[in-house]
């Protein structure tokens, strides 16, 4: 369901409701009680996100979090062992 915005033309009351696409426009403003409501234009179908921790990762496992900490750590050691096998070559060559 979207959530829309009003406009209270009479006290400028501002605020946003969430409401089934179906259902009617609201025409009486909750702050002052006069029928001069009126409903904004909004920016579209998106989803609002609204708070603090909306992350991809937010949900992830305990096992995804270690396996990540453990590539992480042996992301670091295959370059090094990249290092020592083109090192070991060249000593090779000599």
């Amino acid at each position: 369901m979207p959530t829309y915005e009003y406009l209270c033309e009479a006290c400028e009351h501002r605020f946003e409701e969430f409401q089934s696409i179906t259902a009617d426009p609201l025409t009486k403003c909750p702050a002052c009680g006069k029928k001069k409501l009126r409903r904004l234009i909004g920016t579209g179908g998106a989803i609002l996100f609204k708070g603090s921790g909306f992350y991809c990762t937010d949900y992830r496992s305990e096992s995804y979090r270690k396996a990540a900490a453990r590539d992480n750590g042996n992301g670091s050691s295959s370059s090094k062992s990249s290092e020592t096998s083109s090192s070991t070559k060249s000593n090779g060559k000599d």
